[in-house]
């Protein structure tokens, strides 16, 4: 799947992935796709929750060793 914007939260612990995820979703259009990659574990609940909460897509997850990477669709809020 292709996307718009990438983060790379690598070595960020909770709440900073989120924290950047929100912050670059803010700046994107509506229907665009971000991909944010993390290592912080907690960022498998973290990320499906503010994904819900704010009105956005979460439209894939995937997990290679350490590293989860989530496709997020900004939603029209």
């Amino acid at each position: 799947m292709n996307w718009d914007e990438e983060i790379d939260a690598a070595g960020l612990l909770c709440p900073l992935p989120v924290l950047k995820a929100r912050k670059r979703l803010l700046g994107m259009a509506p229907g665009q796709v971000l991909r944010v990659l993390a290592t912080d574990p907690a960022s498998v609940i973290d990320m499906p929750h503010f994904c819900g909460q704010s009105g956005h897509t979460l439209l894939a997850t995937d997990q290679t060793g350490d590293l989860h990477v989530f496709l997020i669709r900004k939603g029209s809020a």
